[in-house]
């Protein structure tokens, strides 16, 4: 029998019964379309990992304290003195505080973060001032109350045209009374949709001494002057912070040093890993849509049971049979393939169009899926064919 006129007397079966032939792909087809979007959506949320923190700056060494509810921040502005004096690979160095507060102008107000930082914070962010100036080391030193807004907050606080107006105004931080120096410019939403613009900076020590209980640093953040020397300038900073805290190379560092590549790595294998759990969680359809497969097919089997023997009988071979039966199993199995990697399409454009969710399909994992589903189908389409095959053609003309 040729391979045309087999498909065509599967298709001819399958088309007797439209409703039910639906419904036994519809296992094949949710597991399909579960597949191709977990996997979409986890790929677009490592891509927008990658590329939030590659805004974050250019060629980035971060000092952080060590993670663990029992370990203490040992970070200290002598670090931070002592690293601007010794480290040679740095294009600049700033130490970074960070703390949730409400910013106060008269009778508005707008809560924010505030981020205390050294003048050498907008070079490792890439970022610039619109108007007015950035403070300068002397301000920190001297806990100057002074601020620079973004954008976001001249407006909120100012009106419409408080980026051009809001140097020189007077603000109040939580309880403690600030001047506007400047306003930095624009830089929009990141990529995870965050407001970059929605943020006030002052001077580190003012933050450390007047906005927040703990005298210690969140963190020290680096810019290494070009990204071969990546790896030199970590081993540097390493050497500098363990003589800082009296600690030889034997033993276990108080502090993370983590750069820009170790950070997207990290964060990408987690979101890689939870892809790769919910992927496999609606993998499982796909077998339960196997199982619904094989179940109909047996059902088709004793249903044409006398079709069978007659078709026995006037000469057809029992491998005529066992194809014709595998290959409704198949295509039942690849129209519901089909179908889903449409529907997958379809949720993925949903997501971005009205949730903002980054999805992205890639190639491999919808011919993985397709080819999956074919393979369902001829695992579990094999057993209902090869019964339908082993009938006995005297049996079956019998059969009522």
């Amino acid at each position: 029998m040729t391979a045309a006129k087999l498909g065509t007397l599967a298709l001819r079966s399958i088309l007797r019964n439209k409703m039910r032939s639906l419904l036994t792909s519809l296992g094949v087809i949710i597991g399909v379309a579960s597949v191709i979007v977990m996997v979409a959506v986890g790929e677009g949320s490592q891509e927008q990992i990658r590329e939030r923190i590659s805004s974050m700056g250019a060629n980035m060494l971060m000092v952080m304290p060590p993670r663990g509810p029992r370990e203490v921040n040992r970070l200290t502005l002598t670090d931070l003195s002592k690293l601007k004096a010794e480290a040679s690979y740095l294009r600049a160095i700033s130490g970074l505080s960070r703390v949730s507060a409400e910013v106060v102008a008269g009778s508005l107000s707008w809560s924010t973060t505030v981020y205390g930082v050294d003048p050498g914070y907008l070079v490792i962010k890439e970022r610039s001032v619109a108007s007015g100036d950035f403070f300068g080391e002397e301000a920190s030193a001297a806990r100057s109350k002074v601020a620079v807004i973004g954008s976001s907050i001249a407006r909120e606080l100012f009106g419409d045209d408080g980026p051009e107006t809001a140097v020189g105004q007077k603000v109040r931080i939580g309880r403690v009374p600030f001047t506007v120096i400047g306003v930095l410019a624009d830089k929009g939403s990141s990529a995870m949709g965050e407001d970059q613009d929605d943020l006030v900076m002052v001077p580190l020590e003012t933050a450390i001494n007047r906005l927040q209980r703990d005298r210690r640093m969140g963190s020290i953040e680096m810019s290494v002057r070009n990204e071969a020397l990546m790896d030199a300038a970590q081993e540097e900073v390493d050497v500098i912070l363990r003589e800082a805290h009296g600690l030889s190379a034997q033993e276990e560092a108080d502090y993370d040093i983590m750069n820009q590549a170790q950070i997207i790595a990290t964060m990408s294998a987690t979101a890689k890993t939870l892809t790769s759990l919910l992927a496999a969680i609606a993998g499982v359809s796909l077998i339960v849509g196997g199982i619904g497969i094989m179940n109909i097919m047996l059902v088709s089997v004793t249903e044409r049971t006398r079709e069978i023997g007659i078709r026995l009988a006037v000469g057809a071979r029992r491998g005529d049979i066992l194809l014709q039966f595998l290959s409704e199993a198949i295509i039942l199995s690849m129209g519901g393939g089909l179908i889903g990697i449409l529907l997958a399409f379809l949720i993925c454009h949903a997501l971005e169009a009205f949730a903002g969710t980054p999805a992205i399909v890639s190639p491999d994992i919808v011919a993985a899926s397709a080819g999956f589903a074919a393979a369902v189908g001829v695992f579990f389409g094999y057993y209902p064919a090869r019964k339908a095959a082993n009938l006995y053609p005297i049996e079956a003309l019998r059969y009522e």
